[in-house]
């Protein structure tokens, strides 16, 4: 057999195996498989959210599935494994069988897709895109798409990330087509990119300005020692000005010349008539007929 030919055999009999076991595990929720060639025999392992059902009552089953498939297609000892679905929120084949057995029981479309699109973003998918495509609304057919998150079309992501899944929903008006892709929490796409956290203490020394080199550095130390003798020498030769000292000793001459007038005054001064006198603060005071009310004894009186 050419090289070509064994490939296209090789993946009919891969399609072929998926729609039986999707056929006859359809109760156990089929959520997918995966054929392993060995040097013991072919390795199919099945995944279903009911393991148990696709074993059955003593193993009865899985060994009846296990003669179809080696009467039906020329596979060397086949040996299938059952292996149960943790989330099947994240399972596009499990997501596409709920879509389409809702639709058959009569919900409306939009109303399933947008259930199962809520329940598989809630799983923490990075994206999800539902199509549903036959006669929706009219006699016509025509396709709905559902997506929310981030989802690849094209390219070697798209097959190795994306997971994929298939089913028909069988209404009185024709079959209805539930097509369903999802991006697992855990996949690493390959645009994604990340910040790194750059610490204090090597953006301070980036910042920091270059050091001058010797020679510009001994230049710049001798012009700065010159100038500093320069002011030293301007600061000799400038005379001190002792103003603010005079202005002192002449306000402490005057203040102590001020309470010996005030007591000669007090003391040459007349008599007045009714007149009261009285020290407050340091300051003789005293009223009299013509001005009475407290004040300075050394204030003139103006008369008229």
């Amino acid at each position: 057999m050419a090289i070509e030919k064994k490939f296209v055999h090789e993946g009919y009999v891969k399609a072929s195996l998926d729609e039986y076991f999707a056929k006859q595990l359809n109760r156990a929720g089929y959520g997918g498989m995966e054929v392993n060639r060995t040097p013991m025999g072919t390795q199919i392992t099945v995944y279903a959210e009911k393991p148990g059902m696709v074993i059955g009552k003593a193993g009865k089953v899985i060994r009846k599935l296990t003669r179809d498939i080696d009467r039906m297609y020329d596979l060397d000892n086949p040996q299938i494994d059952a292996q149960e679905v943790r989330r099947p929120e994240l399972n596009a084949q499990m997501m596409a069988t709920r879509l389409a057995s809702s639709i058959e029981r009569g919900w409306y479309f939009r109303k399933a897709g947008h259930n199962a699109m809520r329940a598989i973003m809630n799983a923490g998918a990075l994206g999800c895109e539902i199509v549903i495509s036959g006669k929706l609304t009219g006699s016509r057919s025509r396709s709905e798409k559902i997506v929310q998150g981030y989802i690849k079309h094209a390219g070697k992501p798209a097959e190795d990330i994306v997971d994929e899944g298939f089913a028909v929903a069988v209404k009185k008006l024709g079959t209805l087509g539930c097509k369903v892709r999802i991006i697992p929490p855990g996949a690493v796409l390959p645009d994604s990119f990340k910040l790194k956290d750059v610490p204090v203490e090597a953006v301070s020394e980036a910042t920091k300005s270059p050091e001058p080199k010797s020679g510009v550095k001994e230049l710049v130390s001798e012009e700065t020692a010159g100038e500093v003798a320069e002011v030293e020498e301007t600061l000799e030769e400038e005379p001190v000005q002792p103003e603010k000292s005079d202005v002192t000793t002449v306000e402490t001459e005057v203040s102590e010349t001020e309470p010996s007038s005030s007591t000669a005054e007090i003391e040459s001064g007349e008599v007045l008539e009714n007149e009261e006198r009285r020290e407050a603060d340091g300051v003789w005071q005293h009223k009299h007929e013509g001005h009475d009310y407290w004040h300075p004894m050394a204030r003139i009186h103006r008369e008229g």
